[in-house]
């Protein structure tokens, strides 16, 4: 299994894509992809069809996984 220096709740800093610059937390690390999800960045809208709980259905936004070469560990 690989090993990475990012782990869950570290803050970290984008540093390639749309979101480059914005500093925020880890939220979960998938070592087998070498990816891992930051809170707020590379958000999409995702459709939800309507059910017996959600009655009306709408849209949800939610993080998708950024590269482990696209973020950078902040020093505390």
């Amino acid at each position: 299994m690989k090993k990475f220096k990012i782990k869950k709740g570290d803050k970290v800093t984008i540093i390639a894509g749309d979101d480059k610059g914005t500093t925020a937390e880890v939220l979960q690390v998938f070592p087998k992809k070498d990816a891992v999800i930051v809170a707020g960045c590379k958000t999409v809208k995702k459709a939800i069809k309507p059910t017996e709980e959600n009655k009306n259905g709408g849209f949800v936004t939610k993080e998708m996984p950024i590269h482990i070469s696209n973020v950078k560990k902040v020093e505390v």
